[in-house]
């Protein structure tokens, strides 16, 4: 699949020479047998950056000069060109294939930093699914383990720093997605609960952690208040307990009159349910009462109404 891309270009860059009508220096060269020609003339047409037709004289090299010294720098040139044609994903498998063939090449930790860079550029947007952030992560990881006295090492630990931030705003922001569908279905609070906390495992020092713990806290209360009344006090009595972890985690936030606010109204939920629970079951004792006294008096009249016929 990673072969897609750079194969177009090569179709589209024959087809153009071929409507030229006769054959240019480039098509004879490129149909030529002379390998030591067509190598320095991709060099010099990579050198120009006419990286198109370098890209095709070097993916015909590659097969001809494997096994061979030249292909060490073939290689090397062959992963840059589709480099800079900003075909990402085949690149970062010739970095790699390049940084693993050659690892005592001198351009052998270059390489394997350009491949995790390819997996760096390659990470989409945050709303986006994020398996090539975390194997640009793990790629970058790597390459600090391999050469940890690299001067790239300073630019790959940015790179990760950078790639982390976008995972902290995927989770960030998926688990406000959850609390925002509350109002269609209030388990939404409840998952909204639950993703802002294993948010806060997989990244501890996330830079929205005040707004996820006050979420939690809003999330919880949601869900207390939007409750059947007899699960509301346990609901609530769980939204205190946030709210009494935030207040005591940020006793400086700009969002604390909210979470005490957020605890007070838990506090006076719970009152509210317990009444109502009162209420409902003063009704039932009432209701079953009445029950009772309907059947009792049916009892008396159903007794009235029976007539005993003396024997004849």
């Amino acid at each position: 699949m990673f072969k897609i891309k750079h194969v177009f270009i090569l179709s589209f860059t024959v087809i153009a020479l071929t409507i030229a009508g006769c054959k240019s220096r480039f098509e004879k060269i490129r149909l030529s047998n002379d390998v030591a020609k067509k190598y320095q003339e991709a060099i010099k047409l990579y050198n120009k950056k006419d990286y198109s037709k370098a890209l095709i004289l070097f993916e015909d090299l590659s097969q001809k000069y494997r096994g061979r010294t030249e292909a060490e720098d073939l290689n090397y040139y062959y992963a840059y060109t589709l480099f800079r044609l900003k075909d990402y994903t085949t690149a970062r498998y010739q970095f790699k294939y390049f940084a693993d063939t050659y690892p005592t090449s001198k351009n052998a930790e270059e390489c394997r930093y350009m491949g995790a860079y390819c997996y760096y550029l390659d990470s989409p947007e945050y709303t986006l699914d994020q398996e090539n952030t975390y194997k640009a992560i793990d790629a970058l990881q790597l390459f600090i383990n391999l050469y940890p006295k690299s001067e790239r090492v300073a630019q790959a630990s940015q790179y990760i720093t950078d790639l982390r931030a976008k995972l902290e705003l995927k989770a960030y922001t998926n688990s406000r997605l959850y609390y925002d569908l509350g109002g269609y279905d209030i388990a939404n609070y409840k998952s909204s609960v639950i993703s802002l906390k294993n948010a806060e495992i997989d990244f501890p020092d996330i830079k929205f952690i005040e707004e996820m713990d006050l979420l939690i806290v809003r999330s919880q209360y949601d869900f207390a208040k939007n409750s059947f009344p007899f699960r509301q006090e346990d609901r609530f009595t769980e939204a205190i307990g946030y709210a009494n972890e935030f207040i005591e985690k940020h006793p400086e936030s700009k969002y604390l009159a909210e979470a005490k606010t957020l605890k007070s109204n838990s506090e006076q939920g719970i009152v509210n349910a317990k009444q109502m629970m009162t209420l409902a079951a003063n009704q039932e004792a009432k209701y079953k009462a009445l029950l009772a006294e309907e059947a009792k008096t049916d009892s008396t009249v159903n007794t009235k109404k029976i007539k005993i016929t003396p024997k004849q």
